[in-house]
């Protein structure tokens, strides 16, 4: 019995004797199958073959870096956000070890687990129960969940508190129970957001934008992006971090509202003419 991860997405399914038929992440419109078909491993082959390691680098104060070398599935990387003696890890990459452990247990090690989306569910039950974390979900995208645990919690709503100052953002977008996570603490009490990729981070780093389907390139309607735009006007954050490793250091909820409103004028004819 296996515990089979897709090599595509990263994403871990429940143990089993055979390899699963398809990768429900997968074939699905937000993400793909590869060119080359669809293939699987496991965590204990990938530790056997002496190829990856998770590092675990400081980004600022009480926020720390969790990166797979060299890029495993979608290649994002994770945060781990050091509160007042509680520790969240936001979202999740495949790769996890006992170098892996290690580094994170001098850290403090990690209360809870919250996900922005499926896309990076990955390998999330066997760092929840290594930990004894808590794993947060929004239960709109229960139906995702490719490996149950009873550490798996499906919360609800817009908001969620997990520690003071540390808060679960359900935007939607991308997925139905899309989340950012809202770190007011953070950059010296200015605010903070990890997005994931609910919000991107694109190259010119004064912009941001939303996407249904990123490798598909699907667009969200402007109507989703204008209330999305909206909620987060009631967030405190002056920066953001995407998943992978772009940054708006300052000034980002007016980059989050300017860039809105772009993308609303470009889907409604309004930005341009061609």
């Amino acid at each position: 019995m296996h515990n089979y991860i897709c090599e595509t997405c990263g994403v871990q399914y429940e143990s089993s004797v055979n390899e699963p038929a398809a990768c429900t992440i997968c074939n699905e419109e937000r993400q793909y199958v590869s060119s080359k078909g669809q293939s699987w491993t496991t965590l204990e082959a990938m530790v056997e073959s002496g190829i990856y390691k998770t590092e675990v680098s400081v980004e600022e104060e009480n926020l720390y870096r969790v990166q797979t070398n060299p890029g495993f599935g979608i290649g994002q990387t994770a945060y781990l956000v050091k509160g007042n003696g509680y520790n969240v890890l936001w979202d999740c990459v495949t790769y996890i070890d006992e170098e892996t452990i290690e580094a994170i247990q001098q850290l403090g090690g990690i209360d809870a687990i919250a996900l922005s989306h499926p896309h990076y569910y990955s390998t999330q039950v066997e760092w929840a129960e290594t930990f004894d974390a808590t794993l947060y979900i929004h239960e709109d995208d229960k139906k995702w969940v490719t490996r149950t645990s009873d550490k798996i919690v499906f919360w609800s709503g817009d908001s969620l508190e997990l520690s003071e100052g540390i808060n679960l953002q359900r935007i939607g977008g991308h997925f139905k129970g899309g989340t950012i996570i809202e770190w007011v603490e953070g950059n010296n009490k200015q605010g903070v957001l990890l997005c994931g990729d609910i919000i991107r981070i694109v190259a010119d780093r004064e912009w941001v934008s939303f996407m249904y389907s990123y490798p598909n390139f699907i667009p969200l309607p402007s109507g989703t992006v204008e209330r999305i735009a909206h909620r987060m006007e009631d967030l405190t954050y002056t920066r953001i971090y995407d998943a992978f490793n772009r940054v708006i250091k300052e000034n980002a909820a007016e980059a989050v509202q300017r860039s809105a409103k772009r993308y609303v004028d470009a889907l409604n004819g309004e930005l341009f003419h061609t």
